[in-house]
């Protein structure tokens, strides 16, 4: 039988929370996004919670709420990079006026920064459909 310890799971999390955090953050400069932007797509209430984990990723500890939400921003993230394979078309794609259905000629970032999960995963589904994924 296999048994795991909660300082193992402890590190894991740590390490995930790390990698995550750090993609996350590059994500939001690339996309020019400011700190409350940024709050507001990982379901954040806290600045001094953000700038810590900004500073010190390893210290965070990912609830599954949040990593949801970064999962499905890496995977907008990785979808307009092969949608749009110049990266100033793809980084600036989600601030432009979009008259598709999801959207109704708001920006895909207006509709993310809803705060709702929810959303995240509309503007995901959309793109993936855009790449036959759907």
């Amino acid at each position: 039988m296999l048994s795991v310890t909660q300082d193992q799971v402890q590190a894991e999390n740590a390490k995930v929370s790390k990698s995550a955090l750090r993609a996350f953050f590059n994500i939001m400069d690339t996309w020019n996004l400011n700190a409350n932007e940024s709050m507001t797509l990982l379901g954040l209430d806290s600045r001094s919670t953000y700038f810590k984990w900004k500073k010190h990723p390893e210290a965070a500890n990912l609830n599954r709420d949040k990593l949801e939400r970064l999962s499905y921003i890496f995977g907008i993230y990785k979808a307009l990079q092969v949608l749009l394979p110049k990266p100033e078309s793809a980084d600036q794609w989600i601030k432009r006026p979009n008259s598709a259905l999801p959207f109704q000629g708001k920006s895909a970032l207006e509709r993310m920064l809803t705060g709702k999960v929810a959303d995240l995963y509309i503007v995901r589904q959309y793109l993936d459909g855009q790449r036959g994924w759907s």
